[in-house]
Parts: structure tokens; sequence; C-alpha cells
């Protein structure tokens, strides 16, 4: 599982939502895993490959 994660922000029309919100919610998901899992099968899809390691800290090496 990734370690940060990044805030999107998506439009959707009112109803869809609602309708989103519901159905999540009978498979006892929270509609940001229905996301992730989509964004994750459509990177997967299109042969998208990705790095979910953190990155290395920028800056001076610690002396020794």
């Amino acid at each position: 599982m990734e370690s940060k994660t990044a805030r999107l922000t998506v439009l959707v029309d009112p109803a869809k939502k609602a309708a989103f919100e519901e159905l999540c919610a009978t498979q006892d998901l929270t509609p940001s895993q229905v996301v992730r899992q989509l964004i994750r099968g459509y990177l997967n899809d299109h042969g998208v490959t990705y790095s979910t390691s953190p990155t290395p800290a920028k800056g001076p090496k610690p002396k020794r």
C-alpha cells in the first residue's frame, strides 16, 4: 500500500454521487477505496507502471 497520499478533486453530478456512495456502502467500501481501485485498474489496463515506494529524502547525507 502507498505510504503517502495526495488529494484528487472530482466534480460529479449530485445524483450520481449519491448513487455511488449508496452502492459503496452496500459493498462495505468507502468511495475513496473504490476510486483507488478504479485508478489502479485504469493504469494497469493501459500498461502504466508506477512506484509505490517512498521517494528518498533530498538533502545532504548525515555525517558519520
